[in-house]
């Protein structure tokens, strides 16, 4: 196996030996066992979807010489298909790593789709800008009444 594999810090491995008559060894492999577990639950995603305020959502990227990114979510909840000021601070559209929501027309839900500026018949899609979420409806997409959007993006290098 290779020693290159990122995933190692979070990996938490299924079984360990403890010493059981010495009892420094014993602190010793206890303190690693914690040190290993609070690598592997804070490397994980985290599942916390705020509409006011940005959440760390877990993920480290390391997309500009190796450096690390974090990666935050919010979640934005709109009533109509007008923009949303995202409120969002950033250096390089490339910086939004996922979009996704969905709407109702008040009888059924619909998936948004983070796509494209132009109006595609049927559905209704989302494009981001430095200060805006905006929306693009095809011709036939059903009635929105009202929606929720989360935006993930990449902190600064």
């Amino acid at each position: 196996m290779t020693a290159n594999i990122i995933n190692q810090v979070a990996y938490l491995r299924t079984s360990r030996n403890f010493p059981i008559e010495d009892t420094k060894q014993l602190a010793i492999e206890t303190n690693k066992a914690y040190i290993d577990t609070a690598n592997a639950v804070n490397n994980r995603t985290i599942s916390i979807f705020p509409t006011n305020v940005p959440a760390i959502n877990g993920e480290s990227w390391f997309l500009v010489n190796n450096q690390r990114q974090q990666a935050f979510r919010q979640v934005y909840t709109f009533t109509s298909t007008a923009n949303i000021a995202h409120g969002i601070t950033i250096a390089d559209p490339a910086q939004f790593t996922r979009g996704f929501g969905t709407y109702t027309d008040g009888t059924n839900s619909y998936g948004l789709v983070f796509a494209t500026s132009v109006p595609v018949a049927g559905i209704i899609t989302f494009y981001v800008t430095s200060t805006n979420i905006v929306f693009s409806v095809g011709g036939g997409a059903p009635a929105l009444t009202s929606g929720r959007l989360v935006l993930e993006w990449l902190s600064q290098p």
